[in-house]
């Protein structure tokens, strides 16, 4: 039954459609295209008829023992419908139905193709060629196959039309038929011209040596695209490692990394341009000497001072003089004015607007990257399916190498573990008696956190104030790190102290606890940083009057980066590797630590806001960050591979790398713009150092300027006109700002509508599958009745002779 029903669902795909079965033949012969249209229409009937006999049969066999439902299908051999003739052949013409077509059918439709294409580029008819060369149908056995005997002639047909073609035309269809690698070779190589005609085609003209040319030419360029992408993917950093991080630890520590990986861009695209437009410029034309520099001890590596000051790491250094020019007459006592003639190129403006220009491009690029992970991570739709998508559609099938398929083996693996763990936490309901426990016990923990932030705040002011107090800070190197050091010991400690907390909290998602513990991280952190901005601005600027306070705002950051950095190093080695020692003492299989990804995250936050904050009085400490992130990438990774174990509790971190953008452009580089910003227009500068002294603020050097544009004549009156009303003037601010919440109304607008549209298209989807069903089990109710009332009328006719035997019988 099962074979007679894939017969019938073939036939719908021969000619009776009316575009293919109407379509005249390529040689415009009426006689040919008549009979080679009957012997189709002649096989396409005798199998329907074959299937509808043997679909008869057993419909016959099953009529006696057959229920009196109305709507029930006929039971296959394994419990299934089988539908009718009639059926199937609606079936067959459903879309969803012709996907799955027989090689026979693709060929007919591709043969008609080249028909079509072969006509419209005016080939000549077969009444302009020999009766030898013309095809006929005496050559086909008719007795035998006609399944094969029409797959063959239709193959046979398309190749002639194909050899027509052009070879650009000719792999376009190729290339498009539905066919298997194999078969597609075979009709190429049958396709082409024979040897001695592609010599002809070559002697009489040059169509072929180009083509041949261009497809050399294509090839080429097509390879050397290959080896620039290849090359391309080479130059990405730590690629294979990432890979194998999520491959074995999963996507929440691989999130880290990844963050890590952009805070290093982040850094790059910032100190570019302070190296082109400040660093580079004043490196070229230096200062006078002011005096002996201090000899290198080697206590300066941590301090950032002696013979460091004196150098572009920090601001002191850059002179506050026209460049490129020779100093005329000092004006103010320290001001230069240029001479005529030359380029001028005005240092504090150049340092004051780069600095600007760099925050500004990092707040672009946060912004857009932020956005793009919202985008990402909260992407519009459901998430049905996701397993059987792991499971099915993960693995790559391009991977040869035997170490490639392990770690592809291994992140698949890692990817289900989370998926399960998932939606296993979904289905864990609680009680209410638990929950209030639950909550109490979060009440206590968190006072006792917020509790001690207090402590460290207080700790944190306390000891700046005695440095103050002391007067000994700036002469002797060591006492200089002793803030930096405290500050760096509390960071260090509360956070374990926070993870202690954390363990009475027993939280069911894993997500959840590493989100209060970032939570808990950053508010210590912003806490700490608040108090220290305010002992810089707010404190030292009055205690060094006589000193280049930029300078000293400069090495104590340089200082914390540079302290925060070891003990860093001294946490992954301390918290690490000998907690690793120990646990392989005791002989304990799980007793490996996990690696800490809240703690690691926000200790890159903070020395991220850090760079921030320093690049107004240190333009070289986005390297110093630079080469930190590098050394603490592998240092990282070799600890997780040596001394961390995966997470005990597998979760998926879809949304992380999101949170952590988020951390870092609203608390972190918003509190920096907003410190870096009130240093430029409220704190006065040095006296004695810098590019802005003899100013009230920094921001008065763009007030000099306008002024000397003023001055010098009409040609330049726009760039006061620019500063005046787009720099100085807060309708832009305001203008920026009614943009950007336009843009933000207008994403959430557009999210919304497409949240919209998907729901109303898999209803569609949904009722045009209901409407399917509906169909098919209407046109199997009419069958059924009408094979019932043929049935009934056989059964009447035989019933009479059969009831008057029996009264014979009787009598």
């Amino acid at each position: 039954m099962s074979r007679s029903l894939a017969f019938v669902l073939n036939v719908p795909e021969t000619p009776q459609d009316p575009e293919d079965s109407q379509e005249p033949s390529p040689y415009d012969e009426s006689e040919v295209h008549d009979s080679f249209h009957q012997l189709i229409q002649e096989q396409s009937r005798w199998v329907a008829e074959e299937g509808l006999e043997l679909q008869h049969r057993a419909l016959g066999a099953g009529a006696l023992g057959a229920s009196g439902s109305d709507h029930q299908a006929l039971l296959g051999p394994e419990g299934a419908p089988v539908y009718s003739t009639a059926t199937l052949h609606i079936l067959a013409s459903m879309p969803s139905r012709t996907i799955g077509r027989s090689r026979g059918a693709i060929i007919s439709q591709y043969y008609s193709r080249t028909v079509r294409l072969r006509r419209r580029a005016g080939r000549p008819q077969l009444r302009d060629v020999g009766r030898s060369a013309r095809p006929s149908l005496r050559l086909y056995d008719l007795e035998l196959d006609p399944a094969v005997l029409e797959e063959d002639e239709k193959q046979g047909l398309l190749v002639k039309e194909l050899q027509g073609l052009t070879v650009a035309q000719r792999d376009h269809i190729l290339r498009g038929m539905p066919l298997s690698l194999a078969e597609k070779r075979c009709l190429r190589e049958e396709s082409r011209p024979p040897r001695g005609k592609r010599r002809a085609q070559g002697r009489h003209g040059l169509l072929s040596c180009c083509s041949r040319l261009r497809d050399s030419c294509i090839l080429a360029s097509h390879n050397l695209g290959l080896a620039l992408l290849s090359g391309l993917q080479a130059l990405m950093p730590w690629h294979y490692a990432l890979k194998r991080i999520g491959g074995q630890f999963g996507s929440s520590v691989l999130s880290y990394f990844l963050f890590l990986k952009t805070l290093l861009a982040f850094n790059t695209l910032l100190l570019l341009p302070l190296l082109a437009f400040i660093v580079a410029v004043q490196a070229a034309f230096p200062p006078a000497p002011s005096g002996s520099a201090p000899a290198f001890r080697g206590l300066e590596l941590l301090t950032g001072g002696g013979c460091f000051t004196h150098t572009v790491m920090y601001y002191g250094y850059y002179s506050n003089a026209t460049l490129n020019q020779p100093c005329a007459s000092p004006l103010d006592g320290c001001q230069c004015t240029p001479e005529a003639g030359g380029l001028p190129y005005n240092m504090p403006l150049a340092y004051l607007f780069t600095v600007g220009v760099a925050f500004f491009i990092t707040c672009i690029t946060l912004v857009y990257s932020m956005s793009r992970s919202f985008g990402e991570s909260y992407r519009v739709g459901s998430t049905s399916g996701v397993h059987a998508i792991t499971v099915f559609c993960s693995w790559d099938y391009k991977v040869t190498q035997k170490w490639a398929s392990r770690l592809q083996h291994d992140n698949i693996r890692t990817q289900l573990k989370e998926l399960l763990a998932e939606g296993q936490l979904r289905q864990r309901p609680r009680r209410a008696c638990g929950r209030l426990q639950q909550a109490a016990v979060l009440g206590l923990v968190w006072l006792l956190c917020l509790g001690t932030t207090l402590v460290c705040a207080l700790a944190v002011y306390t000891f700046s104030e005695l440095v103050i107090q002391s007067r000994v800070s700036a002469e002797r190197d060591g006492a200089l790190l002793a803030l930096p050091l405290v500050v760096c010991l509390l960071n260090l400690g509360a956070p374990y102290l926070f993870r202690v907390l954390a363990v009475l909290e027993r939280h069911d998602s894993p997500v959840l606890e590493v989100y209060v513990a970032i939570c808990r991280n950053l508010i210590l952190k912003v806490v700490i940083l608040g108090i220290l901005c305010y002992h810089w601005l707010g404190r030292r600027v009055g205690t060094l009057k006589d000193q280049c306070w930029e300078d000293f705002v400069g090495q104590e950051l340089y200082r914390l980066m540079v302290m925060d950095f070891i003990f860093t190093l001294l946490d992954t080695l301390l918290g690490e590797l000998v907690w690793r020692l120990i646990s392989e003492k005791r002989s304990q299989e799980n007793g490996k630590p996990e690696f800490d990804i809240a703690g690691n995250v926000l200790e890159l936050i903070y020395g991220q806001t850090l760079t921030w904050l320093g690049v107004l009085f240190s333009p070289l400490l986005p390297a110093m960050q630079i080469i930190k992130l590098l050394f603490l990438f592998y240092v990282k990774k070799t600890s997780l591979m040596a001394n961390c174990q995966a997470p005990r509790r597998p979760w998926k971190a879809s949304h992380m790398s999101t949170v952590f953008i988020s951390l870092l452009c609203f608390p972190s580089f918003l509190g920096a713009a907003v410190f870096v910003c009130y240093a430029i227009w409220q704190v006065k500068p040095s006296n004695i150092c810098g590019p802005f002294r003899t100013l009230d603020t920094m921001y008065e050097a763009g007030k000099v300027w306008v002024r000397h544009l003023e001055e010098a004549g009409p040609g330049v009156s726009w760039l006061p006109w620019i500063h005046r009303y787009l720099v100085e003037s807060a309708f832009p601010i305001y203008l920026a700002s009614a943009l950007l919440l336009a843009v933000i109304y207008f994403n959430i607008q557009v999210v919304k509508g497409q949240r919209k549209v998907i729901c109303l298209l898999k209803e569609q989807l949904s009722n045009e599958g209901e409407d399917k069903i509906f169909l098919i089990n209407k046109l199997q109710r009419i069958y059924e009745r009408k094979e019932r009332s043929r049935v009934g009328r056989t059964e009447e006719a035989v019933m009479p002779p059969a009831v008057f035997t029996d009264d014979w019988d009787a009598q």
